[in-house]
């Protein structure tokens, strides 16, 4: 009996192992963190979303996850260098997708809105890739951008105007391709030179010729739907 005692006792002063509640603590942090940062959005910043959604598939699931708008990204850089536009186009990535932003000079005529040959062949390479079963979830929107010079051309009569026409070309160019142009995918915005990234003129009311080239753009933001509705 006594031997028995003794055997009881040694197996109830055992350790008991609680390494797995470190894992599940650190598990249930995560996903209040997540959901937290969820509710605490004021708008869906997607490339942020995604970077927390694999951050937690990677701790928790310990697995990588390739995020679609980092892949569109990478492969919209790989067509800039392959056609060796890296001095008229950049692309970056804000608070709800992809941008990509062309120097109008290198695109369109002076005062026109005909894409240049050298326009048609990059955005062929950006039309055909939008067409990738990965990236039809993906909107895209063009926007149009002008310096402040008046322009008062017959076919163009105000900068409002000529960025319209020159955003709408790039749209109506896409839809030839066969990027959805009768569905809500794409859509053409005219901001004239009501948005400039440099002030056109110095404090002496002067123009800036370099700010203004600068300011003559087009803008193509590509996001996933789920970002926002048109």
């Amino acid at each position: 009996m006594a031997r028995g005692k003794r055997r009881m006792q040694h197996i109830e002063e055992e350790p008991v192992n609680e390494d797995w509640l470190a894992t599940y603590a650190d598990a249930i942090t995560l996903l209040m963190a997540f959901f937290v940062m969820l509710v605490s959005f004021s708008k869906v910043e997607i490339p942020i979303f995604e970077k927390v959604q694999a951050g937690i598939a990677e701790e928790i699931g310990k697995r990588e996850v390739v995020r679609p708008t980092q892949v569109l990204e990478t492969d919209l850089r790989d067509v800039v260098f392959n056609m060796a536009m890296d001095s008229a186009v950049s692309v970056s990535t804000d608070d709800e997708g992809i941008l990509m932003e062309m120097g109008s000079g290198s695109f369109f005529q002076p005062g026109s809105a005909n894409l240049t040959n050298d326009a048609v062949l990059f955005l062929k390479d950006v039309g055909d890739l939008l067409q990738e079963p990965r990236y039809l979830g993906f909107q895209v929107e063009v926007a149009g951008h002008t310096d402040d010079s008046p322009i008062g051309s017959p076919r163009f009569p105000t900068n409002w105007d000529l960025a319209a026409g020159r955003a709408i070309a790039v749209v109506r160019f896409f839809g030839a391709l066969g990027v959805d142009p009768d569905s809500k995918r794409m859509r053409a915005i005219s901001y004239g030179d009501t948005k400039p990234k440099l002030p056109n003129r110095d404090d002496f009311g002067n123009p800036i010729p370099e700010n203004r080239q600068a300011n003559r753009r087009i803008e193509i933001r590509i996001f996933p739907k789920y970002s926002r509705v048109f």
